[in-house]
């Protein structure tokens, strides 16, 4: 008996289309490579401009800046430390400051006084990050506001800048001093918002102003000021003959 042919199979569904190849996830975004090598510490080493002299702080100084600080009350408005009620307890606070490493100290040396007229400090020093902050800054009335203020804060900056190839140079205050703030900004300073209740100094709430100049910034800024102090810039009576704006138009930049 012959068998019967096998029916006709019916026509399965088209196949669908193979999926596309997944796609493998976007990599995550970041930041710009940069040298890794850590930058070396600060040593106690003096710095000298036309000005002005910075010498590694010591207590050798402070029966001069005990002098500074006359009639410098209000000085210490913003300061961690001060003011200082005698002579005694004042030589035992920079005898204290002069051994730290951070901060590390100097006193700023006027040429035209010859007398030590205040300090300031290299501090919150990261090696590994390439950042340092240029901070603790207290100048005697005489010295605030003068050549001399301006080029003992450049050499430091241009220390850490130049000399040690730090990446990041940071400033900060207390959001309420409006002084240091513009002194920031005159200096060319990028300012980068507040931190707030950030410190509790001398029983009262700090906000913190922070600001910065990055290392592709600091070839500008480094020119300007350097410029500022050049002796072109100063009449006979020593006033300058132009403002100091290193940061113009950072504010905008950063906004």
């Amino acid at each position: 008996m012959t068998a019967a042919p096998d029916a006709t199979p019916e026509a399965s569904p088209a196949d669908p289309p193979a999926a596309p190849p997944a796609r493998a996830p976007a990599a995550p975004p970041v930041g710009p490579e940069v040298d890794p090598t850590p930058r070396p510490l600060p040593a106690r080493l003096p710095h000298r401009g036309g000005a002005v002299t910075l010498e590694p702080l010591g207590v050798r100084h402070a029966e001069e800046l005990w002098e500074a600080t006359r009639g410098a009350e209000e000085s210490w408005a913003y300061m961690g430390y001060g003011p200082f009620p005698d002579f005694p307890g004042f030589r035992r606070f920079i005898a204290g400051f002069a051994t730290t490493h951070d901060p590390m100290a100097w006193a700023v040396r006027p040429h035209v006084s010859g007398r030590a007229s205040g300090w300031l400090t290299l501090m919150e020093i990261q090696p590994a990050n390439a950042a340092i902050e240029l901070g603790n800054i207290w100048f005697g009335p005489r010295l605030q506001r003068t050549r001399a203020a301006t080029e003992a804060m450049f050499l430091l900056m241009r220390h850490a800048m130049d000399d040690l190839g730090y990446r990041r140079l940071v400033w900060k205050c207390n959001a309420l001093n409006a002084p240091s703030r513009r002194a920031a900004a005159r200096l060319g300073f990028v300012p980068e918002g507040v931190h707030r209740a950030h410190l509790v100094v001398k029983g009262r709430r700090r906000d913190t102003a922070w600001f910065s100049i990055l290392e592709d910034e600091w070839p500008a800024r480094r020119d300007a000021i350097a410029a500022w102090l050049a002796e072109g810039n100063f009449d006979h009576t020593g006033v300058a003959r132009r403002p100091l704006r290193a940061g113009e138009g950072a504010e905008r930049a950063a906004g």
